[in-house]
Parts: C-alpha cells; structure tokens; sequence
C-alpha cells in the first residue's frame, strides 16, 4: 500500500478554525491563497526572499512560502487580514495609510506583517545587527532609522517606498508603546479582531 500523500488538517488562522485536507507539499502560501481564499498574502519570488508573503506564526515573522501548510497546524496564524480589531486598524496599518508607505501596495501586506513584529521584537529587548550595545542591561536601543531598515531589511518594495515605511513603523511603535501605557493590563492590540478573539 503506498503511503498517503495528504493529510487532513486544521489550521488555525485569525482566530478562526480550517479544517482542509492538504497535498504534504503543500505550502502555507497557497494553503491561504488557493484554498481559503486568504488572498492578503501575495506571492512575490517564491523563495522566502521578498516577504511579500510574510505572515505571523506564533507571534513571530516568517515567509509563508517556505512553510508547509502541515507543519503550521497547531499554530497561531495571523494574516494581515486578521490586524484589524473591527473596524479600528492595527497601529501600523493606520500609520501605513496616514503616511503614504506604500505605491503599487503588493508589498504591503508583508511589509505591515513584518512591521507588527519588528515592534514587539524591539519591545521585547530583542537586538538587531546594528544595535550598538546587546548586553540585557541596556534595554532595547532607540528605534532609530537605522534599526528600522535593519529590521525590516528582509521586505523588499520595489517602488522604493522605503523612506515612509521607515516613517510609519516608527509612528506605529509610538502608537503602540502608548496603547501599552495607557490600556489595562490584558488588552493590549493582540491583532485579532474581537470576533476572532471570542471564537478562540
């Protein structure tokens, strides 16, 4: 009998449940775009070295061309799709639109992904190739520009809009650092939207 080639799965995306059955070599990429129609997500090189396809699984970055949709089952997925709390944008999509950080706007969607991260990362102490001072004891360096490129370097925009995306990640994290200092302990912008949050 020869192995099975696909398996049933259930991804968990935005808060919400899939259940498919999935080709083993299917990636999370076309899982998103070709069969839930989860199309925020774009196809760029296909070799995880654009970040169009950028998605966050547990929190963190990655290229969802390079994953497989079975590897990502018991994961939290969060599409760009998934941001937005109701009709209220996430911190970085707003500063995005307020500030022009996008032209033809296929990047954008990863580029917001990637961005929601870089904020927490940088939060959360994480330094960067160009933070001067790593040791624990100095706290996360400025989110200067230079960090921000740096950070951000893995997200390629062809129309060179790097100037205000560079811009909007930096009013974002402001936005967010406050809505940190100013929110009861629990709500912070997790990115799931209300709905999401209820049906987790």
């Amino acid at each position: 009998m020869a192995p099975s080639t696909s398996s049933a799965i259930t991804l968990k995306i935005n808060g919400e449940k899939y259940p498919l059955t999935v080709d083993h070599r299917t990636t999370l990429l076309d899982a998103l775009r070709e069969r839930l129609d989860l199309t925020g997500s774009k196809k760029g090189c296909d070799h995880g070295q654009c970040g169009a396809c950028t998605v966050l699984i547990d929190g963190r970055r990655e290229v969802s061309c390079l994953n497989l949709a079975v590897a990502a089952e018991g994961r939290e997925i969060t599409t760009v799709e998934g941001l937005a709390r109701g009709e209220e944008l996430h911190p970085v999509q707003q500063a995005f639109l307020d500030l022009d950080g996008y032209q033809c706007g296929y990047c954008t969607p990863g580029q917001i992904c990637s961005a929601v991260a870089v904020i927490e990362e940088h939060a959360a102490g994480w330094p960067s190739a160009v933070t001067d001072d790593v040791r624990p004891e100095a706290g996360p360096p400025p989110l200067s520009p230079e960090e921000i490129r740096e950070r951000m370097s893995g997200n390629l925009c062809r129309c060179a809009a790097y100037v205000s995306i560079v811009q909007a990640v930096s009013r974002a994290a402001d936005t967010t650092a406050e809505q940190r200092r100013t929110e009861p302990t629990g709500s912070e912008h997790t990115g799931r939207t209300a709905d999401a949050e209820a049906a987790a």
